[in-house]
């Protein structure tokens, strides 16, 4: 355990959050800094396009925002010397704005399926199509990256897919104790061996293995959202990732009011209908869900062999991975 662990755990929960926030901005090995880290709500143009703008910050002292196109769902980082013109908007007036778009269906689809404890919004991508949405969440853990997935992925589509689109679902905590796992991904990234959608999973993750799910996970009181969020797009900012518009609960659970906040920051939740390790079966057009954290052994093997038994039909390109992105623009882009 290193010496911020140490501290870490040493820390109450008002403490920790500070210390956390201070941790991300002075000691992580970034290219650049990110100060002033909000919520921010607007539009901006750029090239005749139109993007709604989610967060401001000062980027190597540059005032950039965090845009989605809200047609694509992809995001960017946006300076403001870049945009041609950035009108300020409350929440309210945006939705109006881009009511439309595939973004907001998607969103308001989101915040309709959430009647249920556990697994509230998008539970699936293309209806339609051979092949999954893969979605891996990496939540805290002592042990390392299950490598293998990854591995496995890349040698069987190198020959008809490259990169790989995948989902990751990332934590704040296993961003800290985990570098060289997280640069060995980015170094995937980088030789287009995989293209990695980047998912808010909150910082700590937090879990009682005796608390009933109603006030578990992020339905512990006194759970500090805005820093569970924020502070966990920061993170991923201050270590070179982009932040998408998909957030997803840890341990799926949620209620009514969290969802509420959690769509008030313009981040569309992701469930999935095909949780390997719960036995759950993968059908076309599935966002399936395993854990590569290294406390999932179930959910990589059942992967890895679902892999194997769709060999001959990836070969054959009737069974594909799907971009998480596109996948949930195209089951909104229509209706």
């Amino acid at each position: 355990m290193n010496r911020y662990n140490i501290i870490v755990n040493r820390l109450s929960a008002g403490i920790l959050s500070c210390f956390l926030l201070f941790f991300i901005s002075t000691f992580c090995t970034a290219q650049e800094v990110v100060k002033n880290y909000s919520i921010y709500t607007g539009v901006a143009k750029v090239q005749g396009k139109e993007l709604l703008l989610l967060r401001k910050m000062e980027k190597s002292g540059q005032l950039t925002y965090l845009a989605v196109d809200p047609q694509t769902l992809s995001t960017q980082l946006l300076p403001a010397s870049v945009a041609v013109a950035v009108k300020q908007m409350n929440w309210v007036a945006t939705q109006t704005y881009f009511q439309n778009t595939p973004y907001f269906r998607a969103l308001s689809a989101a915040g309709k399926q959430s009647l249920a404890l556990q697994d509230a919004g998008i539970t699936r991508g293309y209806p339609k199509e051979k092949g999954i949405t893969l979605t891996i969440d990496l939540c805290p853990s002592h042990k390392p990256l299950d490598r293998i997935i990854f591995t496995s992925l890349i040698a069987e589509f190198k020959k008809i897919e490259q990169p790989v689109p995948v989902a990751i679902s990332i934590t704040g905590r296993w961003m800290l104790t985990h570098t060289d796992d997280l640069n060995w991904l980015k170094e995937l990234v980088a030789k287009k061996e995989i293209d990695i959608t980047w998912t808010d999973h909150t910082f700590n993750h937090h879990f009682s293995l005796t608390a009933p799910l109603k006030t578990n996970f992020l339905l512990e009181p006194g759970t500090d959202l805005n820093f569970e969020i924020l502070g966990t797009e920061l993170a991923m900012l201050q270590h070179g990732l982009l932040p998408s518009v998909f957030f997803r609960f840890p341990g799926l659970v949620s209620d009514q009011r969290v969802v509420d906040k959690v769509l008030s920051y313009g981040i569309i939740p992701i469930g999935s209908d095909a949780w390997l390790a719960k036995g759950q079966q993968a059908a076309p057009g599935s966002i399936v869900l395993i854990h590569g954290n290294g406390n999932e052994e179930i959910g990589v093997n059942d992967f890895i062999k679902l892999l194997k038994s769709k060999s001959a039909d990836i070969m054959g390109k009737q069974w594909m991975m799907y971009d998480l992105s596109e996948s949930v623009e195209d089951e909104f882009s229509t209706q």
